[in-house]
């Protein structure tokens, strides 16, 4: 079993809860971004949207592996980031186009 945070854009949210789905139906410990919760990622307030980014990080730091969610291959500037930030931390890079 693999912890592994979910990356993407916010624009590919339907894919993903599939994804994550299908991967925690494999036996991998999923962490999803927290705006998935809410319709619009605009429904946060900037402290909010802020906060929800520190979390994110550190679901980054608790993982194995993040699962970067790259439909038609891309990768925001966020999500970059995110990339970044794993990166660093020598965790393992998973793309799921």
């Amino acid at each position: 079993m693999k912890i592994i945070t979910v990356c993407g854009s916010y624009k590919f949210k339907k894919e993903m809860i599939e994804i994550t789905e299908e991967m925690t139906l494999k036996g991998n410990c999923m962490l999803t971004p927290n705006e998935l919760a809410k319709s619009n990622k605009e429904d946060y307030t900037p402290e909010e949207a802020l906060m929800i980014d520190k979390m994110h990080k550190e679901k980054i730091r608790l993982s194995d592996a993040i699962l970067v969610v790259n439909v038609n291959n891309y990768i925001g500037n966020s999500t970059k980031s995110e990339i970044e930030f794993a990166k660093s931390l020598n965790k393992e890079i998973i793309y799921y186009t």
